[in-house]
């Protein structure tokens, strides 16, 4: 597959070039940084974000939510099948 961008260097403001799947952790952060996450089924996701705050948001199913997250946590997370996207 040919990419016409392929040259290009991406910015926040680009779309996302990679999606994988997230396991909430207490203890473990996401390999790479996020600039957004989208989720199967809503519910509350804790996340800690690169600039180091901690809070619950509320991330509704099938929507791209975009936060530079570094981590995920277990604890206080209640939405399933979580991807990271970067």
């Amino acid at each position: 597959m040919t990419d016409a961008f392929d040259t290009f260097t991406s910015g926040l403001e680009s779309p996302a070039t990679h999606v994988v799947g997230a396991v909430p952790s207490d203890s473990t952060d996401l390999p790479v940084a996020s600039r957004g996450i989208n989720v199967a089924g809503s519910g509350t996701v804790r996340v800690t974000t690169v600039g180091g705050t901690t809070e619950t948001i509320y991330v509704v199913a099938g929507a791209a939510f975009p936060i530079r997250a570094s981590r995920i946590w277990q604890t206080g997370t209640t939405a399933t099948d979580i991807v990271v996207m970067y």
